[in-house]
């Protein structure tokens, strides 16, 4: 680990090339969020997103496990009679899970193993991409406890899965598994969990090699206009491309006509462009 790297009270972060692991820590609790593990996740997330060498974030978990959901002990009943520390609690763990994630300027992915229940969802729907042990378990156990699924949650379900899929599992409290959820496509792929991290590195390494401002650009207007009318999605999207012609310190687009055209080594589906 380098020296740069922020050192953190319930979150490591780890380095591998332009690819940095920030891992949810508190592996005796199969990594439950607590205040403090929220408060960690938004510096985490800051962090890296000023960091000149992230280039890719992977979310996961310690331990063996992706994230338990709330640390309800920590997150409700230490925080009684305090409705300040719970708002102060509840808004950090709203940034990190989608404010920040959802709109993080590099790619992300979330390595999904073992268990990831309740809150534990919204990161993983958050992040750009998602790819999990075949053996991991996913359930939304709010229903089990009189509750349901909170903290954008339920919303967060509806924006990945299908309708039927959403329901089912949330008003049913059962579990599935990784493969299941990349039937379901909650998740890119589903891999044994010995090949899980090569998965994951093998996506990053090619998301790496990538224009930093194309890969940013192009994830902000495919979130973007998902709830766009047809007018409103062409009007915006003709403005990104323009904006990113000026914004793209690389000047990516011209490089790779120049490959393209001029220098017949840049070939789409059978040459790499090259940075």
């Amino acid at each position: 680990m380098s020296d740069d790297v922020i050192k953190l009270e319930t979150v490591k972060i780890e380095r591998d090339g332009g690819t940095t692991f920030v891992i949810l820590n508190r592996p005796e609790k199969r990594n439950a969020m607590s205040p403090q593990l929220h408060n960690d996740m938004c510096d985490a997330l800051d962090w890296a997103a000023e960091d000149d060498q992230t280039k890719v974030v992977v979310i996961t978990g310690a331990g063996g496990n992706f994230c338990a959901g709330q640390d309800l002990k920590l997150f409700f009943r230490a925080n009684d009679g305090n409705p300040k520390a719970m708002r102060r609690a509840g808004l950090a763990s709203q940034a990190w899970r989608w404010d920040k994630l959802s709109r993080f300027p590099k790619a992300t992915i979330a390595m999904v193993h073992g268990y990831c229940f309740g809150g534990g969802f919204t990161p993983v729907i958050a992040c750009d991409f998602a790819i999990a042990a075949d053996d991991a378990t996913f359930g939304l156990s709010e229903v089990n406890w009189g509750i349901i699924p909170g903290g954008l949650v339920a919303w967060a379900v509806t924006q990945i899965l299908g309708y039927r899929d959403a329901m089912y599992y949330s008003v049913t409290g059962d579990k599935f598994n990784g493969a299941e959820a990349a039937a379901m496509k909650f998740v890119n792929k589903a891999v044994p969990v010995t090949n899980l991290r090569e998965a994951t590195m093998e996506l990053a390494r090619k998301l790496e090699a990538k224009s930093p401002a194309a890969v940013r650009y192009t994830k902000e207007a495919v979130r973007s206009v998902r709830g766009m009318s047809q007018d409103q999605a062409m009007d915006y999207l003709h403005c990104k491309s323009d904006a990113l012609k000026f914004i793209d310190p690389e000047k990516g687009r011209e490089k790779a006509m120049k490959q393209f055209l001029d220098e017949k080594v840049f070939k789409p589906g059978l040459g790499e462009f090259k940075r």
